[in-house]
């Protein structure tokens, strides 16, 4: 195949991803990254499957406030029952008989287990919902780090694009340097094979660029054949030169404001709760309970509303409930609500552990990536200008295929090697402000 006809065609297969966010958009939505985090905020699989536990839990809540109120209960009974009535003639009859009840109880007190009860479902209710902000979170960075990766792949899929443009141009001087007797054959077929090779990176480049894409779409879970269109917004030196806040001071800004700490904290609280509660199993309990009740039988000569008035029966009363012995039940509680007291503080530390590592982490990437980018932006230009003057060399005669090759390399390394701590740094910069309590925005 023709070396024009080829470049063409891979230029006008990457048109659609290398359109810079020029899509009709009437027609097609364009997805920036604030678009994408906010779809998959709501629309992840994960969040709503917090948010679904959080409403689990908002109805414990109401079950608890109800145990409070006073319990209502009613009854109905009907009964038939055959009996003799005289023992000598053994003549036997059918009675009917039915009793209706309305009974009301109430706990007065049980230690205050009702209201430690209430006060733990609504702390864990509020746990959920921190759970809730913490998964919106990851999903949050998840997405951040999928969409830089897609703008890292579509850079090099540029700088291979224009290597390979380069390599076309050399081949095609090389070729007729060959025709005209100043250099070998052997160095001409050097330039093919690598002309070969730079199509190949960019092929591969290209696939790198696609397959970034589409895990970004599925991490926002788009159904299949929905034509996904990014933004690329363009990633500017002073994005990448930002300056770096402390980690400490990261760090104490992701502890008061990170929903993983304050769910952590709320786990201590619900806890403590717990051991209050299994405490109350063995202290006295008090309870009101009222009564109204009445019945009716055929074997009474009374009429039936007389037999209503006569068996109407009321009651109400206080009972005391002291427990003196339950197999060691609520000692075993006890002492379980306590190692759930230590376990969940052990959580917190683990979480503030962790999150110490992943901000210490961020910071070090964050300040390593811009050194390297600095050195890097340096390196670039020295090898560029290398490269131009050993191309133009070659062209004269004057520096051999194994020098410009070498020259090339080096170039398209420093170019890869700056794009690479560029986003390096953008990304930790912009999880470091995340950690800040600031939204990520390009």
């Amino acid at each position: 195949m023709d070396v024009k006809k080829f470049l063409s065609l891979v230029f006008l297969a990457a048109l659609p991803l290398l359109s810079f966010g020029q899509s009709d958009t009437t027609q097609v939505k364009v997805w920036t990254l604030e678009d994408c985090i906010r779809y998959a905020r709501e629309k992840n699989l994960n969040v709503q499957s917090a948010q679904v536990n959080l409403s689990s839990a908002e109805s414990d809540i109401k079950q608890a406030s109800a145990a409070r109120l006073p319990g209502l209960s009613a009854s109905i009974s009907q009964g038939l029952t055959h009996a003799r009535r005289d023992i000598e003639s053994n003549e036997s009859a059918y009675a009917y008989s039915a009793n209706a009840q309305l009974s009301a109880s109430m706990t007065l007190y049980n230690g205050g287990k009702l209201n430690n009860t209430l006060t733990q479902k609504k702390t864990d209710a509020q746990a959920r919902a921190y759970d809730v902000a913490r998964t919106r979170n990851d999903i949050e960075i998840s997405v951040t780090q999928a969409y830089l990766q897609v703008l890292y792949a579509r850079e090099s899929v540029g700088i291979n694009q224009k290597t390979v443009e380069s390599s076309l141009s050399q081949v095609e001087l090389s070729k007729e340097l060959y025709e005209a007797g100043s250099i070998a054959l052997s160095d001409y077929a050097q330039m093919q094979s690598q002309y070969a090779s730079d199509k190949y990176q960019l092929v591969a480049a290209q696939n790198t660029l696609d397959k970034s894409i589409l895990d970004l779409k599925q991490l926002l879970e788009l159904e299949a054949g929905y034509d996904f269109r990014l933004d690329f917004p363009e990633i500017s030196d002073e994005q990448v030169d930002e300056p770096i806040p402390s980690s400490l001071s990261v760090y104490n800004s992701a502890l008061q404001s990170m929903p993983e700490v304050k769910s952590a904290q709320l786990g201590i609280e619900s806890a403590k709760l717990g051991e209050k509660i299994a405490k109350a199993s063995g202290i006295p309990s008090l309870s009101l309970s009222a009564g109204i009740g009445t019945g009716y039988a055929t074997t009474s000569s009374d009429a039936f509303a007389r037999q209503l008035d006569r068996s109407l029966s009321e009651n109400v009363g206080l009972s005391l409930s002291i427990p003196i012995f339950n197999n060691r039940n609520t000692r075993t509680a006890v002492e379980k609500a306590r190692l759930q007291s230590i376990s969940a503080d052990l959580s917190l530390q683990s979480v503030k552990k962790d999150l110490l590592s992943t901000v210490e982490s961020l910071w070090q990437d964050a300040v390593s990536a811009q050194s390297r980018y600095q050195a890097a932006c340096e390196q670039l230009r020295s090898a560029q200008i290398s490269y131009d003057l050993v191309n133009q060399q070659f062209a004269e005669g004057m520096k051999n295929t194994v020098e410009l090759l070498q020259e090339k390399n080096n170039y398209l390394s420093a170019q890869m090697e700056a794009v690479q701590a560029k986003y390096q740094a953008v990304l930790s910069i912009k999880l470091l402000n995340f950690y800040q309590n600031k939204p990520i925005t390009l």
